[in-house]
């Protein structure tokens, strides 16, 4: 007896350069992770777990399609361990293509069990190796170039917007997209004229490259100050809450969505700024990231206009005007609960109504970015965890912890000082500092209810029907 699970891969890897290097470097985590597990066995074509079903991950990633097993019998926790582990580890390199499922749960599998047991069948049978000419590309000089070493995108003339990046590949959620060390940085100093000097002063620091660089982007407040009005119209902050601006010669091209499918933070450990995709992105679609702060589509339009100097035509500004009603009712309330979920003596003395109008709050934004505002979710799961840890309760906020932590790797990646806080948490609760102000809810770690089906679960950590 027992039950199936495991994850598929939706939609499966292709032979191209970028899914074969991604898969290379999975395969390498996992052996690097269980190098010294008795349990795992390096066979030519394939790794080999040795308990339940004895699942297989090939060394050729396009014949891939499913890690399961069934969970039962004296391994049965082994079993969902490695399940958990592997899928972790995929989905930090493929992001929402790894599918999770088991039999009881709300999930269902993707693929068939007789296309999955052909999949297994042609592990036994390597691929004869591509030739050159099918795996290099050409450039000028005639020097052939690797696609594994080109980038992701390229920089095209979008109509309409001038210039933006393109992805060349399909490109996973969760994939770093490009991370780029700013020409330069600088405060938002007053009066302009000071600014104005400033930038000067860093420009003459700059090669003659990078000062064309600086001097092609584009500037929505020209005149006096011409620097100025540059970096007005472009510097990136580095940090949510940072004075302090940053000139990129590369992601500063990006163009705005109010519905993105890339998201760009400021990495304070490795100093650069990092674009993830935050939703599957198609070869040859736009990449883009959000300029806005939220909100309903006039003021949202109107900032933008004022800030950067264009309309926005995007997807969710050009919906038929019933469906953009329903859009700026949902972002609306999307801001209300947000301001609500941050009023700390509501946290204090209301934690129920703080933790539900984190749940609704969920509801909206899954609805609204169709499941693909990471950041905000991101922030919304540490919300969920700072209610729960200030009344005692272990038990929940590893929880949300844990799901922060996922949100935050697929949004910053995995180096992220802020991703790697989170984690710490989910590992620790206690070790947050609002620990012990009230303890309420009093539980410990280990009281995360197990045999649980998906919908009981969520009723549990959400503390509904209490």
């Amino acid at each position: 007896m027992g039950i199936d699970a495991g994850f598929d891969m939706v939609p499966h890897l292709s032979k191209g350069a970028v899914d074969q290097k991604n898969w290379q470097s999975f395969i390498k985590v996992i052996k690097e992770r269980y190098k010294n597990d008795n349990l795992v066995e390096v066979k030519p074509n394939y790794l080999m777990f040795t308990v339940g079903e004895r699942p297989l991950l090939p060394f050729e990633g396009h014949k891939f399609l499913r890690f399961s097993s069934k969970i039962s019998g004296s391994h049965g926790k082994a079993v969902e361990q490695y399940i958990d582990e592997v899928a972790l580890v995929a989905r930090l390199s493929f992001g929402s293509r790894v599918r999770r499922w088991n039999e009881y749960g709300d999930s269902q599998a993707f693929y068939s069990w007789p296309e999955v047991s052909d999949s297994i069948e042609s592990y036994e049978q390597p691929d004869e190796p591509e030739t050159p000419s099918t795996i290099a590309q050409f450039v000028s000089g005639n020097d052939p170039i690797r696609e594994l070493e080109l980038p992701l995108f390229e920089i095209q003339t979008i109509p309409g917007k001038g210039k933006g990046l393109v992805a060349r590949f399909n490109i996973a959620k969760g994939t770093r997209i490009l991370y780029e060390n700013p020409l330069f940085t600088t405060p938002n100093l007053s009066p302009i004229s000071q600014m104005e000097s400033n930038i000067a002063t860093k420009l003459k620091a700059l090669s003659k490259t990078q000062q064309r660089q600086f001097l092609s982007l584009h500037n929505n407040f020209p005149g006096k100050y011409p620097f100025s009005g540059i970096v007005k119209t472009n510097a990136l902050p580095c940090g949510p809450s940072s004075v302090i601006g940053g000139i990129y010669p590369t992601i500063c091209f990006i163009n705005h969505s109010c519905l993105s499918n890339a998201h760009n933070s400021w990495n304070s450990d490795i100093k650069c700024e990092t674009i993830h995709a935050i939703r599957y992105i198609n070869a040859g679609e736009e990449i883009t990231i959000s300029y806005d702060k939220g909100g309903p589509s006039d003021p949202r339009r109107m900032h933008l206009k004022d800030a950067f100097g264009f309309d926005c035509n995007c997807g969710v500004c050009s919906l038929s005007l019933p469906e953009l009603q329903t859009s700026d009712a949902r972002r609306l309330r999307i801001q209300h609960l947000d301001d609500a979920i941050g009023d700390s003596d509501r946290v204090m003395n209301r934690p129920d109504e703080s933790l539900t109008d984190c749940h609704s709050l969920l509801q909206l934004l899954e609805e609204e970015y169709r499941s693909d505002a990471d950041a905000s979710i991101a922030r919304l799961y540490y919300d969920a965890f700072q209610i729960s840890i200030t009344h005692g309760d272990q038990a929940r906020a590893s929880v949300f912890a844990g799901r922060a932590y996922k949100s935050r790797v697929i949004c910053e990646g995995e180096d992220s000082p802020e991703t790697r806080k989170v984690k710490n948490l989910m590992d620790n609760p206690a070790g947050h500092r609002n620990f012990g102000a009230s303890m309420r809810w009093k539980t410990t770690k280990g009281l995360v209810p197990k045999g649980l089906d998906a919908g009981g679960f969520e009723r549990w950590l959400w503390r509904q029907g209490r």
